[in-house]
């Protein structure tokens, strides 16, 4: 079985494919703090509530942004599996994607992996929304290369920041509240920070399509993606499965003597 691991900035998620099919994912908050030791714990307990035995585990992949947890992980890898993880940046690591910024080392490990995954499912041109730590909108020519794209704030910083910034607004639950103003301080923070968010996907989905010279399909992802479904028309697809799917993908380009299936 093959243990996918996708650290950004805010959590990390784990997922287990066995040879045909994701048979489990967890997700945890990511700490630069938290050895290898405490995470096969925390792993193989989680592994054998679900049924799943850790020893199963014979091939790992990483996808990164945060150095300092790297060396954990590939630790994690090491000791307990027994093998060295197959690590998205590394030299050597075949991503089969043309990157085009302008410096590609600055492409975030999450950005080439999304990237990738949504390649598998999708033809033509694409822009990838990721709503994590930030909120991203990749571009991908209809020939598969990466193009750029842009990166904002994501929802949960921003109202960390508000709280933070304003003495007298409280730190508020998101969700999609039924009005687009409200009559008191939590709904009307609630109406800003949601419908607020709705309208940069909408406004930035709509100049950067306007200013490609092809159609294109909307994809989104990330961890809080769920809260804009069904509130915009904007998005095409929802994909809560895009990075784990690319490193699949990555993980067999890599590895094909191992027979892992096609997403």
């Amino acid at each position: 079985m093959l243990l996918a691991i996708d650290a950004g900035n805010t959590n990390t998620v784990f997922a287990v494919h066995n040879g045909n099919s994701w048979v489990a994912q967890w997700r945890t908050a990511t700490s630069t703090t938290r050895t290898a030791d405490e995470l096969v714990v925390w792993l193989s307990n989680l592994m054998a509530i679900s049924g799943l035995e850790f020893k199963s585990i014979t091939s790992c992949i990483i996808s990164c942004v945060v150095p300092q947890s790297l060396f954990h992980f590939r630790n994690l890898s090491k000791r307990y599996l027994g093998v060295h993880p197959l690590v998205v940046g590394d030299a050597g690591t075949i991503i089969r994607l043309e990157n085009r910024l302008d410096n590609p080392a600055e492409a975030g490990a999450d950005r080439l992996v999304n990237a990738v995954g949504a390649r598998v499912l999708h033809e033509g041109a694409l822009l990838i929304i990721d709503s994590g730590t930030a909120t991203t909108f990749d571009v991908i020519s209809a020939d598969g290369a990466f193009l750029g794209g842009v990166i904002c704030p994501g929802i949960n910083l921003s109202m960390v920041a508000l709280h933070e910034a304003a003495a007298r607004l409280p730190r508020i639950e998101i969700r999609r509240p039924d009005h687009y103003w409200g009559t008191n301080t939590v709904n009307a923070m609630q109406a800003g920070v949601y419908w607020g968010y709705i309208s940069l996907i909408e406004g930035m989905v709509a100049r950067i399509i306007k200013s490609h010279d092809e159609p294109m399909t909307v994809i989104a992802t990330g961890g809080v993606v769920s809260l804009f479904d069904g509130a915009t028309n904007c998005i095409d697809v929802y994909d809560p499965d895009l990075t784990i799917n690319g490193l699949l993908e990555i993980y067999r380009n890599n590895c094909p003597e191992e027979g892992f299936v096609d997403v």
